[in-house]
């Protein structure tokens, strides 16, 4: 069992030295202390983000209101501002047009490149083809699209116009991107007839047809090639109820000089969503302005990203990881888009993919860590790579040793935050060391405390993840709130004017940090509280179990059962001397009361599309609420493995 805590990695003095972080600093006039230049970013917020619109000379008139006014949750930024984030995506395409943007794969092995002269004509065709179809400021263009250049190119057309961007994935259901989309009435939909994943072609033209017709609010369709669909007819029929449908070639046909509509800093961006595992989404919306600073902030300083870059990070367009990844252009790096498995035809598709293509930065969820990890993975032709990221779940100090076993000389940053503010609360940094399981430092601008039960911050103690200080990219509203009650309900209810984000964290006294999972998916043992990452660190040891969940069915002043499932890896059996093994690692690892009731065997566990554990909605189906209520089924990339979990009856 690794040591959480044990040192891994250091950077050498060249790595600080040439770090963008370190020029940064220098520029500022200050010395190389991270930890004090975050306290700064916190307790000067107005002068530290002030200084990353001038450090990276933002495309955009300044203004002169106020950096920020208003308390949390109704705190107004750059005042008088106004800036649109294409324009500052594409600046460098006039004067380097041929510099490489992107770089697109698939998992068959096609392949793609963009220039960033190609990316900007593109954009600007269509850019002419939305406008000629009468989107403008504030029209919302919805998506449901792969991963695929198209993607990049209609996104960049939209928020240049000013028009509000969203996505969802062609692997969610109809009723889940129904449920996103109605909401924010959307005037055009762009789609694919079909997608490719892990060696299978899924016809989604049935999908787009069902969803379309419940958008009333349509003026356009656009059918958009997906790689293995058949080229479109020139004629498309008409959708009926007046909504003209054309394909992809038409929305491009025309040339037009390629212009961005300058928008105030709050202007709505996209539009994202929450997981929606339960309930309608919430249709969160970030601005321009917020995006820009963050983005740039976070992929130069904490990710050291800069011109000379090929970035990648696994996702598709329903993450809000895409969305992050292809802010990889406001640094000027070259972006790799890629649509398929990660695992497709062998787990180490993703390390393959980021050989070939010299990629400096590699970014993934912790799941696909572990699975490499598990598959006893020695990733090579990596030359290139200096960076490798982690998110989406908590990823255990055995993962942390194993990138560093595998790839020494690679820094490996684990990173914590949401689709909430699009961005990491606490990540890593270029001047800092990695130690195992632990997350080297909160985010500059970010004011990360952990508040105990009475609301008060503490150090070395689990407690509840909370921002006491605003952030620029945190949502401008959600949509379709006017009074913003839904927004105020979701993060201000338990500490007023404290953002509480729903994880549970432990800040050490170096300013790093450990997440420890959802704080609402708690395991309360005899009164000992504890996430469920320390759980999953314990059982996923051992190679005989592929995935696990644990759940705590205990409710308000009644202890429940501790429910454990597991899911095996190939050719294991769950046998009675593996769960005495079990029983005695978990009762020596953390407590005897957290030795569970029953260890119980499933084919899967359930998983949102974006790869999060669905603990609260099964805990929800334990105590009797029917699956199809506990969980949105089309939120799910495996909604079938739900009727595993069943109480059983008497």
């Amino acid at each position: 069992m690794v040591e959480e805590g044990a040192l891994l990695w250091e950077p050498s003095p060249e790595v600080v030295k040439n770090a963008r972080i370190t020029r940064y600093m220098r520029w500022l006039g200050r010395s190389a202390d991270y930890e004090a230049l975050w306290l700064w970013s916190v307790e000067a917020p107005a002068e530290f983000w002030t200084s990353i619109w001038d450090y990276f000379k933002v495309v955009g008139e300044r203004g002169h209101g106020p950096v920020l006014s208003g308390e949390m949750p109704g705190t107004e930024w750059f005042g008088g501002s106004t800036l649109n984030y294409a324009a500052n995506a594409l600046r460098r395409a006039a004067t380097e047009p041929e510099r490489l943007a992107v770089i697109f794969r698939d998992e068959a092995g096609g392949r793609r490149e963009l220039t960033l002269g190609e990316l900007a004509e593109e954009v600007a065709r269509v850019r002419a083809g939305l406008a000629a179809l009468g989107v403008g400021r504030g029209d919302r263009v919805a998506a449901y699209l792969p991963n695929i250049p198209e993607t990049l190119v209609a996104f960049l057309a939209t928020a240049s116009l000013g028009a509000i961007w969203s996505s969802c994935s062609p692997d969610f259901g109809a009723p889940s991107v129904i449920d996103r989309f109605t909401q924010i009435e959307p005037k055009v939909l762009l789609a694919v007839d079909g997608y490719d994943y892990n060696g299978r072609h899924y016809d989604r033209g049935a999908v787009v047809e069902d969803i379309a017709a419940r958008l009333p609010t349509l003026v356009a369709r656009v059918r958009v090639p997906s790689t293995s669909t058949p080229a479109p007819p020139d004629d498309l029929p008409e959708a009926g109820s007046g909504t003209r449908t054309l394909d992809w070639a038409a929305l491009r046909a025309d040339t037009a000089p390629l212009a961005f509509e300058p928008v105030p800093f709050g202007h709505p961006l996209w539009i994202v969503y929450s997981s929606g595992t339960t309930g309608l989404p919430k249709p969160i919306v970030h601005g321009h302005g917020g995006v820009v600073l963050e983005h740039l902030k976070a992929l130069s300083f904490h990710q050291d990203l800069g011109e000379d870059d090929v970035f990648f990070w696994y996702t598709t367009t329903g993450w809000m990881m895409w969305n992050y990844l292809i802010g990889g252009l406001l640094v000027g790096s070259t972006v790799v888009l890629y649509d398929g498995s990660a695992t497709h035809p062998g787990t180490d598709a993703l390390w393959r993919l980021a050989a070939e293509e010299g990629v400096t930065y590699f970014g993934t969820g912790a799941p696909y860590m572990i699975a490499s990890m598990k598959a006893g993975l020695r990733p090579s032709g990596l030359d290139r790579l200096r960076g490798l990221g982690s998110t989406g779940s908590p990823l255990p100090p055995e993962g942390f040793a194993w990138v560093h076993d595998a790839l020494p000389e690679v820094q490996l940053g684990s990173f914590s935050g949401g689709t909430d503010v699009c961005t990491g609360f606490v990540g890593a940094v270029p001047l800092l060391p990695v130690r195992a399981g632990v997350i080297p430092c909160r985010c500059l601008g970010a004011r990360v405390e952990s508040f105990d039960p009475s609301g008060k911050p503490v150090v070395g103690e689990v407690g509840e993840l909370v921002l006491t200080l605003p952030m620029p990219s945190m949502p401008v509203m959600f949509w379709n709130d006017p009074d913003g009650s839904r927004y105020r309900d979701s993060y201000f209810s338990e500490y007023p004017g404290v953002w509480r984000h729903g994880d549970w964290i432990k800040v050490l006294p170096d300013g790093g940090c450990v997440i420890y999972g959802r704080s609402d998916s708690t395991l309360n043992r005899g009164g000992v509280r504890m996430g469920t990452s320390e759980f999953y660190r314990v059982v996923e040891r051992f190679e005989e179990i592929a995935d696990s969940l644990v759940i705590d069915t205990g409710q308000l002043g009644q202890e429940g059962r501790l429910l454990l499932y597991v899911t095996m890896t190939e050719g294991a059996v769950l046998s009675d001397e593996l769960v005495l093994r079990l029983r005695r690692e978990l009762k020596e690892a953390l407590s005897p009361r957290h030795v569970p009731n029953e260890i119980v065997e499933v084919p899967g566990i359930p998983r949102t599309l974006s790869g999060k554990k669905l603990e609260v909605p099964v805990r929800k189906i334990l105590l009797g609420v029917p699956p199809e209520k506990a969980a949105n089924l089309d939120a799910m990339a495996n909604p079938e493995v739900l009727s595993h979990f069943l109480p059983s009856e008497g």
